[in-house]
């Protein structure tokens, strides 16, 4: 079982326009995770220490380094310092010209040196999902992913991202950064070999084009966000054929993309 906290109590003083006084509040846990490949070093994650394995795994069929889960020989996490040790089948060459050696932050993920890393345009490929959703389940399972996470009504720190049907939430998990709750889910599908091309992506934060590009690696046809996209996430979407939803709420939302697959009562 892990050892690892993903909140910590600490004094905070609280100040309003009547009162103000210290009181304990729950924070949320920032932990750097340094992935190894074949014994060289590839990554340094900073995320919240929950699902490590997860989001491993699917970091890395993100970056294009693996396809499938069978193509990791063995994947051990020491938690105590924070190194992820993965060793697959195959021999990996870490080329500067195919990936980017760096470290991923908390907030806004990778800099983006082009339009596309390499990884990227060899594991993003346009969609192909039928699935069709409602503008009232669209509401009803973003009000089930708000209402899901524990982890946000303690701290209001992370993100969450859920794997849907129509009807209901299947997976649902939780990160400082936005693109790590993404991975986790992408991980949990190739591990359990769960179908995605069928689903569709609930998300808490805003669509960048780093999400998008995420979400059309993981398959599914529909992103649905309580925030706003940006301009290159819907070009992406676009050429990617995957329908973009953002502002959904207030009983309200705006359709940016392949607006087929939302019916219209």
């Amino acid at each position: 079982m892990s050892e690892l906290t993903i909140t910590t109590r600490l004094p905070v003083l609280k100040i309003s326009a009547d009162q103000h006084g210290w009181e304990d509040d729950e924070i949320v846990t920032e932990y750097p995770l340094t992935i190894f490949l074949n014994d060289e070093e590839f990554a340094t994650i900073v995320c919240t220490p929950a699902d490590l394995e997860e989001m491993v795994v699917g970091f890395l069929a993100a970056e294009g380094v693996i396809k499938s889960y069978s193509e990791i020989k063995q994947l051990t996490i020491n938690e105590a310092q924070g190194f992820a040790y993965v060793d697959l089948h195959k021999e990996t060459i870490l080329s500067q010209s195919f990936y980017s050696k760096r470290r991923i932050t908390s907030c806004c993920g990778k800099s983006r040196q082009s339009f596309y890393f390499f990884s990227d345009a060899r594991t993003a490929k346009p969609v192909e999902s039928t699935t069709t959703v409602t503008p009232a389940q669209c509401m009803r399972l973003m009000k089930e992913l708000q209402a899901s996470s524990e982890i946000h009504r303690q701290t209001g720190g992370v993100h969450n991202a859920a794997l849907c049907t129509p009807d209901e939430v299947l997976l649902q998990f939780s990160d400082i950064g936005r693109h790590n709750a993404l991975d986790k889910i992408y991980g949990k599908c190739l591990r359990d070999n769960i179908s995605t091309t069928d689903k569709i992506l609930v998300f808490s934060g805003r669509i960048s084009s780093e999400v998008l590009l995420k979400a059309a690696k993981i398959g599914a046809g529909i992103i649905l966000s309580k925030s706003a996209p940006t301009d290159l996430a819907l070009q992406l979407a676009d050429e990617l054929k995957l329908t973009a939803v953002g502002f959904i709420r207030n009983d309200k939302m705006n359709v940016y993309t392949q607006a087929e697959r939302i019916l219209l009562p």
